[in-house]
């Protein structure tokens, strides 16, 4: 089924969007939550009247999300663990060890945000990239320290 995105959805597009999906995800979600219409000729002629507004909310959304990554590139998250005689930690890093030594930072983000491949097993310093909005993507410093 062919929708029209009324928000933007991180795993679909951008607000005013038109794009395919299962049909149950439609109806079930995305319709009942206004999250979506339908994409028709008549839904179609209401986006395009309404562009510039959409536009505007593009702009200010990437805007705050790029005011953001300004201030995620300063940050450095320190992480203490406990560590065997050859400095590897006994268990890993994992992203929701990061999110909750952002969160007593005082920054709030979800697990999905984080884009760390592998959990860390050993001391030092890495850069974990952020993706905060479509394309905007800082990278904070997490330094693994001996507890």
């Amino acid at each position: 089924m062919k929708v029209i995105l009324a928000e933007t959805i991180e795993s679909l597009g951008i607000i005013g969007s038109e794009v395919k999906v299962a049909d149950g995800y439609a109806r079930n979600y995305l319709l009942p939550q206004k999250k979506a219409v339908i994409a028709n000729l008549q839904n179609r002629k209401l986006f395009e009247q309404q562009k510039t507004r959409v536009d505007l909310q593009i702009a200010k959304e990437k805007g705050i999300a790029e005011e953001m990554a300004k201030r995620l590139e300063s940050v450095v998250c320190t992480i203490a663990a406990k560590v065997s005689e050859e400095n590897r930690l006994y268990g890993s890093i994992t992203p929701r060890d990061i999110i909750e030594a952002l969160a007593a930072k005082d920054i709030i983000i979800e697990k999905k945000m984080l884009l760390i491949q592998d959990p860390i097993k050993t001391l030092g310093s890495y850069r974990i990239p952020i993706r905060v909005y479509k394309g905007v993507e800082p990278e904070i410093t997490v330094e693994i320290v001996s507890e």
